[in-house]
């Protein structure tokens, strides 16, 4: 079994460690003989034929900028996949532009693709530091949060609430969003490697989609990222 894993603009969206959550998926792919076949799509890329699972991480102003009109010229394709029910994940800046568009603290209006409906405007400080959700799918989630933005779901499922930190917009305790198999984050750190339940639910939902014949996934020693989790979730804010 292989899964193919469009990384979305690994070059312009990759801050704080971000491409270590590519790192997490396919090392939990091959330590079970899951073959993991990482495609990156940077701008002016034709988009691949064959996708099982979506990456995006996160990226400054300029960078959502830069990748604006590539985006928009794949949008249509994206929201197939994710109607289709193909897993996503993507992170700060692409989480902005899966939505319906990020504003600027200096009034540019960087145009998403509108998988959720949510909307991104910056704010006039950063929301910065350590952070934990209480999910209903995945428990507690830990990441770190370094973001400007504040993002309004209007009616999208908010991804979880926030124990700790600030969240979607530091007011109404929600954080990320979920449409179908997508999931939206502020969650740097990267999240991935901190969260072993999310990555496995990425792998599964992609390998039951691909092979419905699939057995479940083979447990795997979780031990270093169960410290690893137990540790961000005891730092400081």
């Amino acid at each position: 079994m292989v899964l193919n894993i469009l990384h979305l603009y690994p070059k312009e969206m990759n801050l704080y460690g971000d491409h270590g959550n590519v790192l997490a998926l396919r090392r939990r792919c091959e330590w079970r003989g899951i073959g993991a076949n990482i495609i990156p799509c940077e701008p002016g890329n034709a988009f691949p034929e064959n996708v099982d699972l979506i990456f995006g991480g996160g990226g400054q102003d300029s960078g959502q900028s830069r990748i604006e009109q590539d985006l928009l010229s794949h949008g249509e394709r994206l929201r197939m996949l994710i109607e289709a029910g193909t897993p996503a994940l993507v992170i700060c800046g692409l989480y902005q532009l899966f939505g319906k568009g990020f504003r600027t603290s200096e009034g540019q209006f960087i145009k998403g693709i509108g998988i959720f409906p949510a909307e991104t405007t910056a704010g006039s400080k950063r929301l910065v530091g350590n952070i934990t959700l209480s999910t209903d799918a995945f428990g507690e989630v830990v990441g770190f949060e370094n973001h400007s933005g504040l993002t309004f779901l209007n009616g999208c499922q908010p991804f979880g609430t926030v124990v700790r930190g600030a969240g979607n917009n530091g007011k109404d305790h929600t954080e990320g969003a979920v449409y179908n198999n997508c999931i939206g984050t502020y969650l740097h750190g990267p999240i991935l490697p901190k969260n072993p339940a999310l990555t496995d639910h990425l792998i599964r939902t992609a390998l039951k989609n691909k092979y419905p014949d699939a057995s479940s996934l083979l447990p795997l020693d979780d031990a270093v990222e169960e410290a690893a989790h137990k540790n961000a979730a005891g730092r400081p804010r």
